[in-house]
């Protein structure tokens, strides 16, 4: 995976400079793939206006011509900060495109005027540009890998990763539990990210999926910021290829009351609102209408009778159980577990709940099938699974 160099940019020269006055210190990487947009993240260690420059596919080079920017903005403003979210909408489904990142220093004030530092940025003269696809819901085909419960063990999931590329990947799912807390915002990278960036998140669409862990810690409700959905909430869905995902948050295993939470938990009423949109969310008739319909949630609804469980089991089932629903996937045991369709009362679809010390790699086409690897690459299960009619 390619490294970012820091650029700076005088503005009387048309050559880039390196300079060390504003650092590009974490991604980019992706988040919100849609077949008509996409978000990149970064981080810089000073304030900066920051902006994504877009070119379609091609052997061009990209800097043949202008190219259009994208700036982070919020309320008609352009963001000043460190932490850089660029949304890009108007894409075109199931298309290549190259991009790169620029992050302007804002270094004081005058009064109405600005002052601005040099600018630090991806380089595209040695290295080539990062690139894209957006997500295209006609492919027939669609592979991803699933994660989960590494607890801040880069070892293990730079092994679990490492083979993962564009040829091989459309996407892959961190399902929950990827720190055991978040006191400090650069623990997230520093937990996972980092690596996830340099194996290949600059370039391949993650989905996050929080888990019971990643709710706990000081840091804890500045979570979502680096991993923002189309719903703005940690449960959500998303479309690729035949495959239809629902995203859930399955909170917290322990009552509110419990006093590891120290009074700050409110999940039961969290995953009330949940069910709620989740009730809605299994009549869209993009979800009717998909080959396949693939729960993502960190807590299983079985195997357990701690509250979260009972809680998971009680509120979302019953809607899933109607749904069609051809498999979920979960972790948080950190136990390989499965159940087939009926195998458990009370749930009408497969569950399938992956280990700490394996991942998932799964390929839908014109069959679902998901197989659970060690760390070693060794095959130790597969499932296979048809459409459901």
């Amino acid at each position: 995976m390619k490294r970012l160099k820091t650029v700076a940019v005088a503005f009387c020269l048309p050559l880039l400079l390196f300079s060390q006055n504003i650092t590009i210190t974490h991604g980019p990487y992706l988040q919100k793939v849609g077949e008509e947009e996409v978000t990149v993240i970064w981080t810089t260690d000073k304030d900066a206006v920051s902006w994504v420059e877009l070119a379609p596919a091609g052997n061009d080079s990209f800097y043949s011509e202008e190219r259009p920017r994208y700036y982070d903005t919020a309320y008609g403003n352009k963001a000043v900060g460190k932490l850089h979210r660029v949304t890009i909408t108007g894409l075109t489904p199931g298309t290549e495109y190259r991009y790169r990142i620029f992050s302007k220093e804002v270094s004081g004030y005058e009064g109405h005027r600005i002052l601005y530092g040099d600018i630090a940025a991806s380089d595209v003269y040695s290295r080539r540009p990062y690139t894209f696809r957006t997500s295209d819901s006609r492919k027939a085909k669609v592979s991803f890998r699933v994660v989960n419960d590494i607890h801040g063990s880069n070892d293990r999931l730079r092994v679990m990763l490492s083979d993962v590329k564009r040829e091989n990947t459309d996407l892959v799912i961190f399902n929950g539990d990827l720190v055991s807390t978040v006191n400090e915002e650069k623990g997230i990278f520093a937990g996972f990210m980092d690596t996830a960036v340099d194996l290949f998140a600059s370039e391949l669409p993650m989905y996050y999926v929080r888990g019971n862990h990643e709710t706990r810690g000081r840091a804890s409700s500045s979570v979502y910021d680096y991993f923002p959905t189309p719903t703005g909430e940690f449960y959500y869905a998303f479309r690729e290829g035949p495959v239809f995902f629902l995203v859930l948050d399955s909170g917290e295993d322990k009552p509110d009351s419990d006093i590891e939470y120290s009074e700050l938990a409110c999940f039961d009423n969290y995953r009330s609102k949940e069910s709620k949109w989740l009730e809605t969310m299994v009549k869209n008739p993009e979800f009717r209408s998909a080959q396949y319909r693939i729960v993502l949630m960190h807590m299983p609804p079985v195997g357990s009778s701690w509250h979260g469980t009972r809680e998971v089991a009680r509120k979302f089932v019953p809607l899933l159980n109607d749904a069609g629903i051809d498999l979920m996937i979960c972790g948080h045991t950190h136990e390989y577990g499965f159940f087939g369709k009926g195998e458990k009362s009370g749930i009408n679809f497969p569950v399938l709940i992956n280990d700490d010390e394996t991942c998932l790699d799964a390929e839908a086409s014109d069959k679902l099938t998901v197989k659970v690897k060690d760390t070693a690459g060794k095959i130790l299960h597969v499932h296979t699974f048809d459409p459901q009619k």
